[in-house]
């Protein structure tokens, strides 16, 4: 199903709507008509005409004939419900939505509130076709229907004289006709028709469906309510005060209270009118009630279709009366019986005495004594016990009530009320004691509320001192004390940089780990250099700090750990002779690549930290990296980073499980848990409805192990200079228009050609790359290395103009590409040229990469051509003020990582950021994708082009269609 955008949704708001009922249901067609008198928008999908409407005239009405759009139910229901929500806004942010489009959007609700609740009957139209219709109503239905139809406003109804009421009951049907048609309709009814979206002549179906659907207009509806008679005389509650009841003192001889017995009274409601009801005793011994002719009979069948839901009805039967239930049953109904019965429409109702007064609630930690070392607790083997609390109106059982609880029966005597007691409650009551939770399994109860018992996600009340420990956790500037920074470190921190000091040592003091993700270039280097300097202060926590980082951060690190921490011992675990020996209480600095190969020796030592920069180089937790870096263990872990998610919860998962491994559970369980909750959550948040609930609840999880802050976050490098972003649009050479107008066409066709699974995937890919490379210069897509580059294409001679004013002003580029091949032909375009120009690349050696680095921080060469996978993270390029993306990589996370390189702490001048896009291309439309939807491009484009495979041919070639500009 289609939906329309906000943008379609909103002028249709805008006009009268009026509903015209079809057979089935689901072909009636809202009319939605401009009092303007003008034409309707268009919508797709939809049907301009003209109908016969009531329109105002004057003080009055008048039927005129006026121009409409017809709209299925389905493409309506967007309009509808943007209408009732831009009426009932506090503040209005656009024009006022039309009162009759107001109110069949409250129509609309309505439905959905029904279909919700699973108030659905299937049948057959009067022409013979399947329908959903909706229903059973209850009495709060038949209220609120009633109310919208007194409330109809004039326009709202086709021609004068048209019952609201009836109308609403028929636009109630279409949508109940509309929605459900899935397989889970076939899979309900046992016929596929019902599962069908176009019409399907069923006649032959009438009889089953009328009397699966008995009693939808009329007749009644069965509910059950429970009572518990024959109580002793001696234990009857008294009334103490209104609405206050207590049993009267009992006299000391008397024998044990009796429990009463409990009987299912079933009672028969009219579906006419929902506020007549009988009880089946007073229904059948009587022939002046009101409730219809039919009403035996109905009931009787209504008993018949319960008994299939809960067997022991059949006892009902053949005249319904009240019915005494054993223990069992009482318990089974207390259970899941009830449940299944009110998915069929037959409430169940229960003693006002006993309804929800005992309730049970899993409790951790209440049994241990608070630990005095939170270190050796959450770094040891700490456990915190788990069991279930019986609780009667918020007040928890004693031990013994407990037990009576646990060994009675059905209704159990508490506190001088009788009480009913289902399977689930007495089994916990017997089972009060849970397996333990370890330290963090506690912690992370202790920051949800909630935890997994036998499979079900259940609330846990923390005990004092662990909602203690909660809430100093949840304050990243909490503490025991103030902390300063290191006498020994050569520098200044800034005030959000010694909280991150505060935040780490707090974190690794207590035996956990964090992830400081601040964004790139706001210092996350010299914080953890402050860190190390502040734990050699302290005898239990001093010990050698080990740095893996990517190989072109060696230098680096190597440089901060001697400006800021000099005469601190530092060293290279990487190249050949590497070695530990000697390593005590400074820095040892190694890469990711030979972390990996020499896991085992790294293991075997004593660290008293272990950091990991750039920890997205382990966000895939299967990967060799990732776990090799789980075999190195420390007194504490930080991982470094300024995107802790690139592309998916999972990367978030696989930082904190090596930080503070158990935090998040398995990664299989933080699917369930976490990840398939959040994405329909976020499904329907994007189309209008429901809240994101769980990413709330889990950003209350890891928000005390995740230190995250932007430089655009009040009071974080406020001198920070600002920094401009610029789309620069080209137009294409001729050679590049011929080339790409080729490729789309040679390529698609083999796509439409019928190419599936894995060998389309590579042809979209094929597809994409070949037209970035056609958009970059011919002479990267022909694999040409000495032709000549001049006039061939737009890009190029923007660069050109671009870097010539740089370079005549006195300033510095970054030039970043994604592929090498088109960076050395700017390489050797630029040295043609006569401009200073260096390239760095995945292939350049370590030590190169340092040199080249320090040369162009020195001024040395004013412009740095970059490869953007190799040098987009941990380099310091504050010489430049302009980077230049010649290509994007359409990853907005990636982009801003590789534009901080010089938009970082250390740069004093604005920096401006130029991207190059191909006008009419498909870089033109992910620009302006990347631009208008900037949250949804970072979750649908977070793998750049392999997210578009999954596009359909037809939005594809919609995609990378050549648009002319003129």
């Amino acid at each position: 199903m289609e939906w329309m955008t906000p943008g379609q949704a909103a002028p249709l708001a805008r006009c009268a709507a009026v509903f015209e009922p079809g057979d089935p249901a689901r072909t009636g067609r809202i009319a939605f008509w401009d009092p303007a008198g003008h034409t309707p928008p268009t919508v797709p999908g939809g049907e301009h005409g003209e109908a016969d409407l009531v329109v105002p005239d004057g003080d009055d009405f008048a039927v005129r004939t006026v121009p409409v759009l017809r709209l299925t139910p389905a493409l309506a229901l967007p309009a509808l419900l943007h209408a009732r929500r831009a009426a009932t806004a506090p503040v209005a942010t656009e024009p006022a939505p039309h009162p009759a489009t107001v109110f069949w959007g409250a129509v609309t609700a309505l439905a959905l509130h029904l279909i919700a609740r699973e108030r659905l009957l299937p049948g057959v139209s009067p022409a013979g076709y399947d329908t959903w219709r909706a229903g059973p109503f209850d009495a709060g239905d038949i209220a609120v229907l009633r109310a919208l139809a007194e409330a109809a406003p004039g326009e709202a109804v086709p021609v004068p004289g048209t019952d609201p009421a009836v109308l609403v009951r028929a636009f109630l049907d279409a949508v109940a006709d509309t929605l459900p048609r899935t397989p889970a309709a076939e899979l309900a009814t046992g016929r596929a028709a019902f599962a069908a979206t176009a019409p399907q002549h069923v006649p032959q179906l009438r009889g089953w469906a009328e009397e699966i659907s008995a009693g939808l207009d009329s007749g009644v509806r069965m509910s059950l309510r429970v009572e518990l008679t024959d109580a002793p005389a001696h234990v009857t509650n008294v009334l103490v005060a209104p609405g206050v009841t207590a049993a009267p003192a009992v006299p000391q001889d008397a024998p044990p209270p009796r429990p009463p017995r409990p009987r299912l009274v079933p009672r028969a409601h009219s579906l006419a009118d929902p506020t007549l009801s009988l009880d089946a005793d007073e229904l059948f011994a009587r022939a002046d009630h009101a409730l219809g002719p039919r009403a035996q009979a109905d009931m009787v069948l209504a008993v018949r279709r319960a008994a299939t839901v809960w067997q022991p009805l059949e006892r009902l039967l053949p005249v319904p009366a009240a019915l005494d239930l054993t223990d069992d049953e009482l318990r089974d109904l207390l259970g899941g019986a009830a449940g299944r019965l009110a998915g069929h429409g037959i409430d169940v109702t229960w003693p006002e005495t006993s309804a929800g007064a005992l309730t049970v609630r899993a409790v951790a930690g209440a049994d241990r004594v608070p630990p005095a070392d939170l270190r050796s607790f959450f770094g040891g083997d700490g456990t915190v016990d788990l069991h279930w609390r019986l609780e009667l109106d918020g007040e928890p059982l004693t031990d013994k009530e407990a037990a009576t609880v646990a060994g009675g029966g059905a209704v159990v005597r508490l506190r001088g009320r009788w009480i009913l007691i289902d399977a689930g409650v007495a089994r916990k009551a017997r089972e009060r004691r849970l397996p333990p939770l370890t330290a963090i399994e506690a912690l992370a109860v202790a920051l949800t509320g909630h935890t997994d018992i036998g499979g079900e996600r259940v609330r846990v009340a923390p005990s004092a001192w662990l909602d203690a420990l909660r809430r100093a956790l949840a304050d990243p500037d909490g503490g025991e004390g103030p902390v300063e920074q290191p006498a020994r470190l050569t520098a200044t921190l800034r005030d959000y940089q010694l909280r991150g000091l505060r935040w780490m040592d707090r974190m690794t003091s207590l035996g956990l780990g964090g992830c400081l993700a601040d964004d790139m270039g706001l210092g996350k280097t010299i914080q953890l250099i402050s860190l190390h300097l502040l734990r050699q202060e302290r005898r239990e926590d001093r010990g050698p700090t080990l740095v893996v980082c990517p190989a072109s951060l060696l230098g680096n690190w190597e440089r901060e750990v001697g400006r800021f921490a000099p005469g601190t011992p530092v060293r290279r675990f990487h190249g050949p002779g590497r070695t530990l020996d000697g390593a005590g209480e400074g820095f040892v600095l190694t890469t990711y690549g030979t972390m990996r190969l020499d896991a085992g020796r790294l293991g075997a030592h004593r660290w008293g930290l272990v950091v990991a920069d750039e920890a997205q180089h382990v966000k895939n937790p299967h990967s060799s990296t990732a776990k090799a870096l789980r075999l190195i263990g420390a007194r504490a872990r930080i991982a470094l980073t300024g995107t802790p998610v690139e592309n998916n919860l999972s990367e978030l998962w696989a930082v904190l499980d090596w930080t503070t491994p158990g935090l998040l559970g398995t990664h299989g369980a933080f699917r369930r848990r976490w990840i398939a909750p959040i994405e329909a959550e976020r499904q329907l948040a994007a189309e209008g409805e429901g809240e994101q609930h769980t990413a709330r609840l889990l950003a209350e999880l890891v928000r005390p192990f995740l230190l995250r802050r932007r430089k655009t976050d009040p009071g974080v490098a406020p001198e920070l200079p600002p920094k401009t972003e610029t789309d620069r649009p080209v137009a294409l050479t001729a050679e590049q228009e011929r080339l790409y107008r080729t490729q789309v066409e040679t390529v698609m066709g083999e796509i439409r050609a019928g190419a599936g699974g894995i060998a389309r995937s590579g042809l979209v890919l094929k597809l994409l790359t070949g037209l970035k490379q056609i958009c970059n210069h011919p002479a990267q897509f022909l694999k040409e290395e000495d032709a000549p580059l001049t006039g061939r294409s737009g890009k190029l001679e923007l660069l050109d103009e671009l870097l010539g004013t740089i370079t005549a002003e006195g300033g510095a580029a970054l030039v970043f590409t994604q592929y090498v091949t088109m960076a050395r032909l700017l390489e050797h375009h630029l040295r043609d040229r006569g401009t200073p120009a260096v390239l760095l690349h995945g292939g350049t050696p370590v030590a190169r990469r340092e040199e080249l680095v320090r040369r162009f921080q020195d001024g040395e060469f004013p412009v740095f051509l970059l490869s953007l996978k190799a040098a987009g993270t941990g380099l310091n390029l504050t010489r430049a003020d302009h980077v230049v993306h010649y290509d994007r990589w359409w990853n907005p996370a990636v982009e801003a990582q590789a534009t901080d390189r010089a938009h970082r702490i250390g740069q004093t001048r604005p920096v401006q950021v130029h991207r190059l896009i191909a006008e009419g291309t498909v870089e033109d439309r992910i620009a302006a994708l990347l631009e208008a939807k900037k949250e949804l491009a970072d979750a649908v484009l977070g793998s750049g082009e392999q997210a578009l495979t999954e596009l359909t041919t037809d939005e594809l070639a919609n995609l990378v269609e050549l648009r002319s500009m003129a």
